[in-house]
């Protein structure tokens, strides 16, 4: 017998004192949520994704003088040097860099926080959630005492509407910018990757990039997924060139090479559904951008329509406008009448540029946000959930607060606290002057 399901994407916007205490991210959460109610189904199980990498800025917590900081680097070196007690001897012992050693030394705070928060929004909206991702080490215990690993990965939950973790997931293929050199993640293996059954879909993860790799979506389509959940974070202005491996001199506008993920998928029918919510939003010096989309088979999708910039086609069952300003829905209506030349492309890469981080143009930071929905027609599962692995048993045990002192707590010798303080303290007063002048 077919099963009937409500595929909902988010696309929220965030700013940096989103993230600067635990209430103020558990608000943000919320208005997502809130966001995705009026799209909520009356009796059909109800699938809520959100947004890659909602949880990084989780590492700004605490750090109010951040918000001097230009630049993300800026502010992961003030984010160092306050939490220089307990980030040093990770760094040391662990032979990590200064970025990794922060998120490290507070993954478990910022693990929990994320997953309480998304736990208790599963339960209140009564929704399957894919919670996005977080920066997150593997967890585990050895005997009574939790572990966790030196490495660390983009990772996603799935929550049930009762609260229970259904599983997750790391992103296998990273961008430059999450490699060494810029947040220091840690790729996931493609053997780890799972699928996992419920009433809302035999549910296959791949994190950005990953929707956009064969030997991850067919390993998903060999497990039987029937709907791919594609959380992202697009770290540049939605109209600027693609530039990624494996061909980074490759000039694609970025709506153009999006096509290749997602919507490639389920229009080649390896997966019936995809499911690609986007954030936007300007941090510091970088950029988000995008149009969230959820894809499936063509004879379902209404009428023909895409990303901006690219020709209208079937199989886009939802999608979420680029921009509201009258000079993009010109030249979009020029592109769907299939008059788009060289002159509109050039205005919409304008457009683009004139909302990315410091650009000073009185439309900096302007992006539409909120969320979209479709109705999805599955078949039954025949599929069994796969074990808990001991990482989703030791979050198990964070959830129920089982683990929360568990972790050795890594401090300086008392020598060292006051050095530090001394660093932290000569290093803002130089950034304050600096923006003084």
């Amino acid at each position: 017998m077919p099963r009937h399901i409500r595929a909902i994407a988010v696309q929220p916007q965030w700013f940096i004192y989103n993230f600067f205490t635990a209430a103020a991210f558990r608000r943000w959460m919320r208005l997502q949520l809130d966001a995705a109610r009026p799209h909520l189904h009356p009796t059909w199980p109800n699938l809520v994704v959100l947004t890659e990498l909602n949880g990084l800025p989780l590492v700004l917590r605490g750090a109010h003088l951040t918000a001097l900081a230009r630049t993300f680097e800026q502010a992961a070196a003030i984010m160092f040097l306050l939490h220089l007690p307990a980030a040093l001897p990770i760094l040391w012992r662990e032979k990590v860099s200064p970025i990794r050693a922060l998120q490290l030394a507070r993954a478990q705070a910022n693990t929990t926080l994320y997953l309480r928060v998304c736990q208790q929004l599963a339960r209140e909206y009564g929704v399957y959630l894919v919670c996005g991702s977080a920066p997150t080490p593997h967890f585990w215990y050895e005997g009574q005492q939790l572990r966790r690993s030196s490495e660390l990965y983009n990772q996603t939950h799935i929550f049930s509407p009762s609260g229970a973790l259904l599983g997750s997931a790391d992103k296998v293929h990273l961008t430059p910018d999450e490699q060494r050199g810029g947040v220091d993640l840690s790729a996931g293996r493609l053997s780890d990757l799972r699928v996992f059954p419920t009433p809302a879909g035999d549910l296959g993860v791949a994190i950005s990039l990953d929707a956009f790799r064969p030997d991850v979506t067919a390993c998903l389509q060999a497990q039987g997924c029937t709907v791919l959940l594609q959380p992202d974070a697009n770290g540049s202005p939605w109209s600027a060139p693609e530039g990624l491996p494996p061909d980074p001199a490759h000039q694609r506008d970025q709506p153009q090479a999006w096509l290749d993920s997602s919507w490639a998928v389920t229009h080649t029918g390896r997966v019936r559904y995809a499911v690609n919510p986007m954030v936007v939003g300007n941090l510091f010096n970088l950029s988000f951008d995008g149009q969230s989309a959820i894809t499936g088979p063509a004879a379902e999708a209404a009428t023909p329509q895409s990303y901006a910039m690219t020709a209208p086609r079937p199989g886009f069952l939802a999608l979420m406008p680029w921009l509201s300003d009258n000079n993009a829905q010109l030249h979009e209506q020029q592109l769907h009448e299939h008059r788009l030349d060289e002159h509109h492309l050039h205005e919409l890469r304008q457009l683009g540029r004139q909302r990315a981080a410091h650009s000073g143009h009185p439309q900096e930071n302007r992006y539409l946000t909120g969320a979209i929905s479709a109705d999805l027609h599955l078949p039954d599962s025949e599929l069994a959930a796969p074990a808990p692995t001991p990482h989703e048993q030791a979050l198990e045990g964070l959830l129920a607060g089982k683990a929360d002192t568990a972790l050795r707590r890594d401090t300086l010798r008392p020598l060292w606290l006051p050095l530090g303080l001394l660093a932290t303290t000569v290093a803002i007063t130089a950034l304050i002057r600096r923006y003084r002048r």
